[in-house]
């Protein structure tokens, strides 16, 4: 379901990932990959790019005299991460994300580890001003490669119903 091929013309098919509104279900869970390994450079640029100055994402120095004896990736880091990794299932064809609610950093992650990531489809409603749309919501948990929970939250997102999505107009 994360990709379709679509028929374009004779024998030429265009890729499309996401969902459209009718595709969810509430309970219906999904198991996003690949995994991201997080690397010093992610880390490092991540935290420069977003003018987060706190020496315990970049200085080595610093990180082992801290309590977790090592850097630790910038949470925004983990959060864009692991939301990334489920747009092309869950959001691909989203109008507007709406917002993220209930945000629990579960465990650190540290330079090196891998995140993987799973949502669980929590509500499913028709937009009450936008005919062609609803809403669906989303609880997403990201785990690192020894299953060890890091991050958790729920995310509501703008869907379009089938047909109505900006990918289903294009025509280039």
């Amino acid at each position: 379901m994360v990709a379709e091929a679509k028929p374009v013309g004779e024998q030429r098919y265009r890729e499309s990932y996401g969902r459209y509104l009718e595709d969810f279900e509430v309970g219906d869970v999904y198991e996003h990959r690949p995994g991201r390994s997080i690397t010093e450079t992610d880390n490092t640029w991540f935290t420069l790019l977003t003018m987060n100055q706190h020496p315990l994402h970049f200085d080595r120095e610093y990180g082992a005299k801290s309590e977790f004896g090592q850097v630790l990736v910038n949470s925004c880091l983990t959060i864009s991460v692991v939301t990334g990794m489920s747009v092309s299932d869950i959001s691909q064809k989203t109008v507007a994300n709406l917002g993220w609610d209930k945000v629990r950093l579960t465990g650190p992650v540290f330079v090196g580890d891998t995140l993987y990531a799973e949502s669980t489809v929590l509500s499913i409603r028709e937009s009450k001003s936008r005919p062609n749309q609803g809403i669906v919501t989303v609880e997403t948990v990201g785990k690192k490669q020894d299953g060890t929970q890091v991050i958790s939250f729920e995310r509501s997102m703008l869907i379009p119903k089938r047909g109505h999505a900006v990918d289903d107009a294009l025509d280039y």
